[in-house]
Order: structure tokens, then sequence, then C-alpha cells
């Protein structure tokens, strides 16, 4: 790897105050080590992974992203740990304190640089030496010498150090927030979808009757709904189309999405369909509904539906999210769905005017959550943009007088 760096910058102007070395070019005033001079103890942990218990004293790391609990420490210090193998071979803990750690996962301590700065480098240096030199059979692995071999670009000044550690930390700090609020609201949202699609808790608009007393339930197939709501298969409120062969419509410069099961796979000339339409899935994925308001072409393997005008066609879409679509899978092997099944599916339904405010309160809440997911995207983008900067010092952070 550090040779095709050298050859990627031969005959390229080296900026002034950089210097080329074997991970690139660099500030001068950094060097380069080996991780092993930088952290004096390599060890592992000694316990199978199953040593973990319910209400454990003291944290206890796998190779898995979350930590679990056991009642006896081995180690008491500051340190980075490491998955050692498994799908999350590579994976970083930080922790300062007691804890106990699984036979595959790697303990470092005892660091004369940084111990954060080393740990936002590593996350970027080790990820693709393991891209590189994994020992990959079924159970991917890490060797210690994978990681006391890996060069490491350290700035000199160590306040430098905490400065890049520092920034980058604060970018965690604000993807970790988005993501909380994004879970947060998603299971707002998921409760808020089965209580009003289900009619167990009314919009007051639609909570009384016209003399002011409330409104109550009635017994049906689906259970006790709303006195005014009604139970219909989704045959009476929608029809089912098959998707079609695209090769006919494929265009590089189309304007109309082709959709599959996966996600839009190519652009087309024309539209099978083009109102608002719920999509699921014949065959593969067949339990992730989606919704479309825009022209489109579907394949073979996804579901179109034409929608009447009795119902709204978004609340539809939502009524479909609450089904386990899984239950009606018609086959062994690839999961499979047929037409005729889902519209014979029943449906408690409320009046036309209901169902668009139900509508149009679960949507708002589509739109925020995208809204934060497009936020936390960018946030990750800017992260890692940041780090190719800051960790390779081709952007230098100032740093207070003396420092």
């Amino acid at each position: 790897m550090a040779e095709q760096m050298m050859q990627e910058t031969a005959g390229k102007a080296i900026p002034a105050g950089y210097k080329q070395t074997e991970v690139g070019v660099i500030p001068e005033d950094w060097d380069v080590c080996l991780l092993k001079n930088i952290c004096s103890s390599f060890k592992t942990g000694k316990l199978d992974a199953n040593a973990m218990i319910l209400d454990g004293e003291y944290r206890f790391y796998t190779c898995a992203r979350n930590y679990y609990w056991i009642n006896q420490y081995a180690f008491d210090d500051e340190a980075l740990l490491i998955s050692g193998n498994g799908a999350n071979v590579g994976y970083i803990h930080y922790y300062k304190g007691k804890f106990n750690a699984y036979q595959r996962t790697y303990v470092l301590t005892c660091f004369s640089a940084d111990i954060q700065f080393l740990k936002k480098q590593m996350e970027v240096n080790l990820s693709e030496r393991i891209r590189t030199e994994v020992n990959a059979g079924n159970t991917p692995y890490i060797t210690m010498d994978t990681l006391t071999d890996m060069m490491v670009p350290l700035p000199k000044n160590r306040q430098q150090q905490i400065a890049i550690a520092n920034v980058l930390s604060d970018s965690d700090a604000l993807i970790g927030a988005l993501e909380q609020l994004i879970a947060k609201k998603q299971a707002i949202k998921s409760a808020t979808m089965q209580q009003l699609l289900t009619g167990r808790t009314r919009l007051p608009a639609f909570a009384l009757r016209p003399d002011g007393t409330k409104k109550g339930y009635k017994p049906s197939e689906l259970g006790d709904i709303p006195e005014d709501w009604e139970v219909v298969p989704f045959g009476n409120t929608l029809a089912i189309r098959h998707g079609k062969n695209q090769k006919a419509v494929e265009n590089p410069n189309g304007t109309i999405p082709i959709l599959a099961t996966g996600g839009q796979i190519g652009w087309a000339d024309q539209y099978l369909w083009n109102k608002p339409s719920v999509l699921i899935g014949r065959k593969g994925t067949i339990d992730k509904p989606r919704y479309s308001d825009k022209p489109f072409w579907t394949v073979d393997t996804l579901f179109y539906s034409e929608i009447k005008d009795c119902v709204v066609p978004k609340f539809i879409f939502y009524k479909f999210c609450m089904i386990d679509w899984m239950q009606y899978n018609e086959a062994s092997g690839v999961p499979s769905l047929n037409a005729s099944t889902i519209e014979r599916v029943l449906a408690s339904l409320p009046l036309k005017e209901e169902q668009t405010a139900i509508a149009t309160i679960l949507s708002d809440m589509d739109n925020e959550l995208q809204a934060l997911t497009q936020k936390l995207e960018k946030a990750r983008a800017l992260k890692q943009g940041m780090m190719q900067q800051l960790l390779t010092g081709k952007i230098r952070l100032p740093l207070a007088a003396g420092a």
C-alpha cells in the first residue's frame, strides 16, 4: 500500500510545508509511526462470548457493536477495544474503567499519543487495512500484526492531536443526537399509526356523533372497530396490476423511473401508470410496500395498484404498511404474493374525510423524518470529508497561542 501511495504522488508537486511519506503527503511537523511504537500494550480478552450475564456490574466487550455485562473484570484502564472477527471486524470501542473482553477482542492500552486521535485514525486506516489484508474465510478476522504494524500519521504536537480529535468528536455527537432523534420520531410515528389506522384513537373532528356524544365501537372480522368504520377487502378499493418488462422503454435520457422491488433500476421514456399508487413486491421483497404519486414503470416482480376514487391513496398505503405480508407468502423458496390474495385481504376503513386527515398527519411525520434523515446524511458526509482532511493534515486547525 505504501508503494502504491508513493507512485500516486510521484510527479506531483508537494506543497510547501509538506513531505512525502509511506502513507502519502503529510505536514512536515507530523511523523509516521507504527502503532506498536505509540501503544505499548496489545492484548486480547480471555472469555467466551457466552460469559455475559444480564445484570452484571462491569462492561463486557465482544465483537459486537454493543457491549454486554459481566460480574468480573480483567482490565482497569483507558483502552481501545477492537473487534477481531465476524461481521463487525475492526469496529472500535473506547472505554475507561473496569471491563472484561471476549477472547477475539483486542484490547489496546498505554498510549504515548492522544487516544481519541488514534481512535479516529484507526477508524480510517484499519478499515483500509482490513479491506486489503483481512483473512477472509467463513469468519473474517484480523491478526495482531495487522494492528501492531499499522502506520499512523501523527502530529508531533499533542495539542494538535487533541484539537483534531475534539472536532471529530463533536461531529460524532451531532450524528449520534440525530440518530437518537430519528429513532424517537420513528417510534412516535409507529405508535401513531397503530392508534389512528385502527381507530383506537380518533381525531377530535371525527370522535363525536351529531348529538355530541362520543362514538363507540362495534365488533368485526378484524376485532372491534369504530362504529362508523367498515371492513372491506382491499379489492373494493384498488386493483392490483402486474409490472412489465422494461426493455422496450429503457432510455438513459428518460425521465420516468423504472422501479423494482429493491428500488429504482433505470429510466424509461414512457410510463406504465401515472396516478398515485401503492406498490408491493410480487417476488422477493414482498413485505415493504411503497407509495408513488408520480408517473413510473414497474418490472414484473413489482405489483402496482390502480386505486379507486372512493378512497385516499396515501391512506391505503399506510394500511398496507400495517400488514404482515409474509403471512401471505405463497412460495416455499423465494417469497411470492398473488394479486388476488392481496385483493382479498380485509381492511378497516373510515369515511374518506377521516382517511385524508389521518394520511395528512402521517405524511407530515414522514416529511419530518425525511428531512432529519437528509440532515443526518449530510452530517455523515461532512464528517467523512473532515476526517480525510484533518487526519492527513491537508487542513490545519488553528491552535491557541503557546499550544
